[in-house]
């Protein structure tokens, strides 16, 4: 495990189990931003989706009701906890009131790192069932990995033909990250389009490649140090396996 990856662990098992409150309105904004734009995201409907750093679901949450199944993957133990607990029928988290509904597809989330540049990822993930995807997407998760390339390489890998790769992140910024300085394990402060545009290309997946600013800010609430709003302006990124 490299040192970002134990960052990334340490901080989001610590963050996660107020992950969802502490940050309702960023997420429901970016929920509502993702069906809004479910055109230009352009996944197969009914098809299967790979929801990579998954956190508690914000991928999943958004395109559930296009999918047949929803399979996240996360290094925190904390996260995983929550995205599952979303898929037990005793358990509904509503994240707003026009948000209330996260059930339909089959849906679990499984601890694990695709994409290691040292490790190779468990024995569970070389099964049938983590190939093949219609959609592999990452939700702010890309400017924690260390190897952004390499990360959209190994998540190409699982999509079918003509699946789709997607990401949400920020555009280019002055740091730190989330305020917390390295401890949150933030690497990369943004990404141009010209510079997603290669990482999708190199990876082969920049068929029909998109690249969509939202209008509105995305605002985390009390994310600084010092309890300061973290205000990020946000793209969406998509392409398909050639």
């Amino acid at each position: 495990m490299s040192d970002t990856t134990a960052l990334n662990k340490t901080y989001f098992n610590k963050l996660g189990s107020d992950y969802d409150e502490k940050f309702r309105e960023a997420l429901t904004m970016l929920e509502e931003e993702l069906r809004r734009h479910k055109d230009f995201i352009a996944m197969r409907p009914g098809g299967r989706v790979l929801d990579y750093a998954c956190g508690t679901g914000l991928l999943t949450n958004a395109l559930s009701d296009q999918a047949s199944e929803c399979i996240g993957v996360d290094v925190s133990e904390t996260m995983i906890e929550r995205y599952n607990a979303k898929s037990s029928p005793e358990t509904l988290v509503v994240l707003s009131p026009r948000l209330t509904s996260i059930q339909g597809p089959k849906r679990k989330a499984y601890l694990g790192n695709l994409i290691s540049k040292d490790e190779e990822p468990a024995a569970l993930f070389s099964g049938g069932e983590f190939s093949g995807f219609d959609f592999a997407g990452v939700g702010m998760g890309f400017h924690h990995f260390d190897d952004p390339a390499l990360a959209a390489t190994r998540l190409a890998e699982r999509l079918a033909p003509g699946g789709v790769l997607f990401i949400v992140d920020f555009e280019p910024h002055d740091g730190p990250g989330h305020g917390h300085g390295g401890a949150s394990g933030v690497k990369h402060h943004g990404f141009t389009e010209e510079g997603v545009r290669g990482i999708f290309e190199a990876a082969g997946a920049g068929g029909e490649f998109g690249f969509k600013r939202l209008e509105r800010p995305l605002v985390f609430r009390g994310a600084r140090e010092g309890g300061e709003d973290m205000v990020r302006k946000v793209f969406f990124a998509r392409g398909s396996k050639l």
